[in-house]
């Protein structure tokens, strides 16, 4: 099963994101439906092993924290757009957080060594015109949403023609 652990947002947070995401609908963009923050992409694990990293997972200890929609961005860079995000802050606190992910599930898995903290909106398929793409991203600017990040999730995603299909396996409460 193709498995990866993140932390959703607030209803409101999911409204604004919603609303900077129509700031970029005349882009050639696979517009993302369900919103949250990736701490670590796990790719095929087998049964057994969810169940060990499940019992990993639950050993985590990690205070919880408010977090804030931040600005917009692009990987892997503006001249060549293939993600549009948005960041999410405090940067150090989420960074803490998805260490302590790494550590727990060390010798599982590849430690991710570029990990940036954000909400994917859409995967862009094509730009025709980059310099508008740029200038429209530019001025997408997301209302400073604020909102708690009580718990994090082990999710399984089964890949559709209509999109991902989410289902959480366990939730994992912050103190």
């Amino acid at each position: 099963m193709r498995l990866f652990i993140a932390f959703d947002v607030s209803k409101e947070a999911h409204e604004e994101l919603l609303r900077i995401q129509k700031g970029i609908e005349h882009a050639k963009i696979n517009p993302v439906r369900k919103f949250h923050l990736t701490l670590k992409f796990l790719g095929e694990v087998s049964e057994d092993n969810a169940e060990k990293i499940n019992e990993k997972l639950r050993k985590i200890k990690f205070k919880g924290f408010d977090a804030e929609l931040g600005v917009v961005g692009v990987f892997p860079s503006e001249d060549y757009i293939k993600v549009i995000w948005v960041g999410l802050k405090p940067e150090d606190k989420i960074i803490m957080l998805q260490q302590k992910i790494e550590e727990a599930l060390s010798g599982f898995f590849p430690k991710d060594i570029r990990f940036h903290p954000h909400i994917t909106l859409a995967r862009v398929r094509s730009v025709e015109d980059k310099t508008l793409l740029r200038e429209c991203l530019k001025g997408l600017v997301p209302d400073k949403i604020r909102f708690k990040v009580g718990s994090f999730k082990l999710i399984k995603s089964e890949l559709r023609p209509g999109g991902p299909v989410y289902e959480f396996l366990e939730e994992y409460g912050l103190k």
